[in-house]
């Protein structure tokens, strides 16, 4: 039996117990009324059914199980959030592998920078040392060459003092600071060790005597002899220095033989010099020549 037949059979069962007083209800009205209207009831009843058997649910289940607007809404929003947190997942993973890789570039770059840093460190510190080496080098031949120059200066001036020594007794010596302070005993140091030199000069030179009383003496050349101004004078510290360090080879002289005071010469005797001698250089009081 098809379900359509057991529906109608199970609505009849149901229906049976209540004809009687449906019947009796309308009792006045006529009876082709009342089957047109069970007619009705039945026709509506089977399309009912026939909608359940052939769709599986009735219109009623259906707009029961239809979702209303504000339900649509939440759903559509829930579905929109999932796609937001989904895409955010996304990106915060895209954004973790590139923060990633720019870190370990970031940190590759600066490995690089450190070791060409250090690179170029090592190469100023070994430029540093080189010129270091080079500057120690040049400080040390300087200084060997100072050193050289001055044994050089040393040993020529101890020639020169070698050569400048003379013989002399301890009269010589007294006639020489005697002389030395009569002439220049107003000059300063250097004046007074040339006066010295000029003497020793003479004791060296052929054309004087060879020894210092001598050429002091000698005949019409030093005018503190001719006015007695050589035994009366008193000698001074700086005078016996000067005479010192003159003995000692200490020389300005250029090899002058003579010396002049302009101012305090007779004529005669400035005209000779003038005529006669090789003018040199003048130094404080005195004029020297050769």
């Amino acid at each position: 039996m098809n379900p359509f037949s057991s529906f109608l059979q199970s609505f009849c069962r149901l229906i049976r117990p209540m004809t009687v007083p449906v019947c009796a209800a309308f009792k006045r009205i006529s009876h082709i009324s009342a089957v047109f209207t069970l007619g009705t009831v039945i026709v509506a009843v089977m399309t009912f059914a026939s909608a359940e058997f052939a769709g599986g649910r009735n219109a009623m289940t259906a707009y029961a199980e239809t979702p209303g607007q504000d339900e649509l809404s939440g759903r559509a929003k829930r579905a929109e959030e999932t796609a937001l947190l989904t895409e955010a997942k996304i990106q915060l993973q895209l954004t973790g592998a590139g923060s990633l890789k720019n870190g370990q570039l970031l940190l590759g770059n600066t490995l690089a920078k450190n070791v060409h840093k250090d690179r170029e460190i090592r190469q100023e510190q070994k430029a540093a040392v080189e010129k270091n080496r080079e500057t120690t080098q040049l400080i040390m031949k300087e200084r060997e060459r100072i050193a050289a120059e001055e044994a050089a200066r040393k040993a020529e001036e101890e020639a020169r003092r070698a050569a400048a020594k003379i013989s002399y007794t301890d009269s010589d010596y007294n006639v020489l600071l005697r002389i030395v302070e009569a002439e220049a005993g107003i000059c300063d140091m250097k004046g007074r060790i040339l006066v010295a030199n000029v003497i020793m000069n003479r004791v060296r030179s052929k054309e004087f005597p060879n020894n210092i009383t001598d050429v002091v003496y000698q005949k019409n050349q030093f005018s503190p002899v001719l006015d007695g101004r050589l035994k009366s004078v008193k000698v001074t510290d700086a005078t016996v220095e000067a005479v010192n360090r003159a003995l000692a080879g200490e020389d300005y002289s250029q090899g002058a033989l003579f010396f002049m005071n302009r101012r305090r010469s007779q004529s005669k005797n400035v005209s000779w010099f003038d005529g006669q001698l090789t003018y040199l250089f003048h130094h404080d009081r005195h004029e020297f020549f050769r």
